[in-house]
């Protein structure tokens, strides 16, 4: 009996990880309502150290040269279009999570002055140093 209710407890353990996925997901994927055209947002990551702000940005699919980034005051606003892979022949489209289209984010920087250091695709992150000027 004990061996059955282990299993159970993993099942629900599992089920409740998937369920947190799903919701993640939906969090970091959802279209932004307030936008002119349909986009979404993809998660971004900021770290800080003494001397920089480090931001990198998920984008998935994304070709590197499509990627426009704009800094207005203290906005920044990424923004580019994830295209769908072209596939030789027709193919059935199974499952589609990877967000696709039109995205843009933008987020507030800190009220210290920056200067932008390094812009680098890597992994499929755009990863954004900004020095900090004394």
């Amino acid at each position: 009996m004990q061996r059955r209710d282990r299993g159970l407890s993993m099942w629900a353990e599992a089920c409740e990880m998937l369920d947190r996925a799903e919701r993640l997901h939906r969090q970091f994927f959802t279209p932004v309502a307030s936008a002119a055209h349909p986009v979404w947002e993809p998660p971004i990551d900021v770290y800080e150290t003494d001397a920089e702000y480090v931001l990198v940005v998920a984008l998935p699919g994304v070709a590197p040269g499509s990627v426009e980034v704009t800094i207005e005051r203290r906005t920044l606003t990424v923004l580019a279009e994830r295209h769908l892979p072209a596939l030789s022949g027709r193919a059935a489209i199974h499952r589609l999570e990877i967000p696709q289209g039109r995205f843009e984010r933008r987020l507030e920087l800190p009220p210290v002055p920056l200067e932008l250091g390094r812009r680098d695709l890597v992994d499929g992150c755009l990863v954004l140093t900004f020095l900090k000027r004394r």
